[in-house]
């Protein structure tokens, strides 16, 4: 299964050439995960960071074709592991057939003090279910 958000390029995301500035994609893979848990899995990062955190251990983006301003882009993430404390995540983002970037990023899930930590229980069943991990 994937969570899918739609993201209109705006006037904010470009160059002066009108293509996306190519660190924006990574701001709107973070406004996906951050959706993703507030909407998919029903746990607001505001909630989450107020007693841990889930810092991006590692991240890379392919971009495939430009986007530009205007562009009607649907944006996809899947969870392809799920670790005791770390989650692997896969993204791609198309402008209807034509895909404009591919990726993938691991998060850890922190305790306050930056360590590593098992996602809790809720939450770890929530991923398995909603998004078909294995268990």
């Amino acid at each position: 299964m994937q969570f899918e958000k739609p993201e209109k390029v705006l006037f904010r995301h470009c160059d002066p050439a009108g293509i996306i500035f190519y660190p924006r994609y990574f701001e709107m893979v973070n406004d996906l995960v951050e959706a993703f848990f507030d909407e998919a899995l029903g746990w607001p990062f505001e909630q989450l960071l107020a007693q841990s955190g889930v810092p991006t251990a590692e991240i890379r983006l392919r971009f495939t074709a430009p986007s530009r301003h205007g562009d009607q882009l649907r944006l996809r993430l899947r969870v392809t592991k799920l670790g005791r404390a770390s989650m692997g995540l896969e993204f791609h983002a198309h402008c209807g057939a034509e895909q404009r970037f591919e990726g993938n990023s691991v998060l850890v899930h922190v305790d306050a003090a930056g360590k590593p930590c098992p996602w809790p229980d809720t939450i770890r069943n929530l991923i398995q279910t909603r998004m078909d991990i294995d268990r």
